[in-house]
């Protein structure tokens, strides 16, 4: 059974400088998964991204969650089974680390909006897991834009939800802490059957995590299979026009990439 069925969805906006629309876009997310979406700057990644988490609603097509529609989920339901970490990480009120964190507890508080201390529980063990707990009193815009973005990951791991989706998780972000954040993912994946969502723009460690992935272009699925069969020389030419020289090992658990000059 899917997790996530999205069935010829369309989407689209204008405003007074752009415009954009996805166009009878089809993707089945199977439990477990571990997709990558990819593709040029507006070509529909994180327009994607949101549809899957209920932020925008569909103009054509349907989108569904466990086989039940996700218009027929209130917010709190969907908040308890997708947690969505954004591309921004700025805070228009000065809140600190472990606010920001305790926030993916929110779908679970009862009517006063009081944490038990099993919220605070899973709060501090998504800080410690994302070695940021020393921050927890920190204001979020006081620290790096690294340390927020890892905040807001912690926030998705409190939320404790199936399904994580996330928008850009290494923005921002030094290359240790980027394979941390991968590995962390992997783990969340592999040992705990998290979902993984993730829009990203690097196609080296997306190459080497994530199972699958999704490339688009103008607003279609240009590819969709396992990311050794999606991100390969030709493809990355067509969608990115770059020609590049890739190569996997033997075993597909690692990749490199060559700009040709």
């Amino acid at each position: 059974m899917p997790i996530i069925d999205i069935d010829r969805v369309s989407f689209s906006y204008q405003n007074i400088n752009s415009s954009f629309s996805l166009q009878d876009v089809s993707v089945i997310v199977e439990k477990g998964d571990f997709l990558t979406i990819m593709g040029p700057n507006g070509s529909g990644k994180s327009t994607l991204l949101n549809l899957i988490s209920g932020i925008y609603k569909p103009k054509s097509g349907r989108i569904r969650l466990e086989e039940k529609l996700i218009e027929k989920y209130s917010k709190k339901q969907i908040a308890k089974k997708i947690s969505y970490v954004p591309q921004s990480t700025y805070s228009a009120f000065p809140f600190s680390v472990y606010e920001i964190v305790m926030m993916g507890r929110t779908p679970y508080l009862n009517m006063l909006g009081i944490e038990c201390d099993d919220d605070h529980k899973k709060v501090l063990e998504a800080l410690e897991v994302m070695e940021i707990a020393h921050l927890k009193n920190k204001g979020i815009n006081e620290v790096s834009g690294g340390e927020a973005q890892r905040a807001f990951i912690a926030r998705a791991l409190a939320q404790d939800t199936e399904i994580i989706l996330l928008d850009e998780p290494n923005a921002h972000l030094d290359l240790q802490h980027q394979i941390s954040n991968f590995e962390i993912l992997c783990k969340l994946n592999n040992e705990k059957k998290h979902t993984i969502i993730m829009v990203s723009h690097d196609i080296i460690l997306s190459g080497f995590y994530s199972t699958r992935t999704v490339l688009m272009q103008n607003g279609k699925i240009f590819r969709d299979e396992k990311t050794r069969n999606v991100l390969t020389e030709e493809n990355i030419k067509m969608t990115f026009n770059v020609d590049a020289v890739i190569k996997y090992s033997q075993n597909y658990d690692s990749v490199t990439m060559k700009i040709k000059s």
